[in-house]
């Protein structure tokens, strides 16, 4: 099974935890990677700026209806929902969910609809617990489910949260999640997302 379709959410300290984790992507990726950054909604984002410089991946502010590639970094632009169909990325300018727009757990909820066991959900950084219902749904659709190792976030709440819900999520620090997801898009058979928070 080779899971090609890996959904990322985070929020405060997340930027620099991305900086990290797409740092030891391989430039042949045989998966596509959407990202959840809390962002306000005024102003632009940077943000596929900095993973472009910080990886051998291309990002770019997913845009609504068009079909997304392996080997691609899609971020959700500010206030509108990254949501998936049909190789397609679609915007959403629908309610905030826990007082965001974009949110993680739109992302993460329509990608396991939608693609059910090929997609590995990653929780960084961050605040609150946005993501923690998204990722409850990417694992009970038959997807991974990694979390950031709390001690390793600059803000551990969203990794404890997502632990606290997601009984089957795997704790990895920075340089595992990248390893793991990699091999996991190559379909490969990975024992680390085994190892559980006790």
């Amino acid at each position: 099974m080779k899971r090609d379709i890996i959904v990322i959410g985070a929020s405060a300290g997340g930027v620099e935890a991305l900086e990290v984790l797409v740092s030891t992507f391989p430039s042949m990726l045989p998966a596509a990677v959407f990202i959840v950054q809390h962002v306000p909604p005024w102003g632009r984002s940077a943000l596929p700026q900095i993973l472009s410089r910080s990886g051998p991946l291309p990002a770019m502010h997913a845009t609504d209806g068009d079909t997304f590639q392996y080997g691609c970094i899609y971020i959700a632009p500010p206030d509108y929902h990254l949501l998936l169909e049909n190789q397609r990325t679609v915007l959403w300018r629908g309610p905030k969910e826990n007082r965001f727009r974009p949110a993680v757990n739109a992302l993460f909820r329509s990608a396991a609809a939608t693609y059910k066991e090929r997609v590995t959900g990653v929780i960084l950084s961050g605040a609150l617990d946005d993501g923690s219902a998204g990722l409850w749904w990417v694992a009970k659709y038959g997807g991974v489910a990694l979390v950031q190792e709390p001690d390793e976030a600059t803000v551990p709440e969203m990794p404890l949260n997502a632990m606290e819900h997601v009984n089957s999520a795997c704790v990895l620090r920075l340089h595992e999640i990248g390893r793991t997801v990699t091999a996991l898009a190559k379909g490969e058979e990975v024992q680390a997302w085994e190892r559980k928070r006790a």
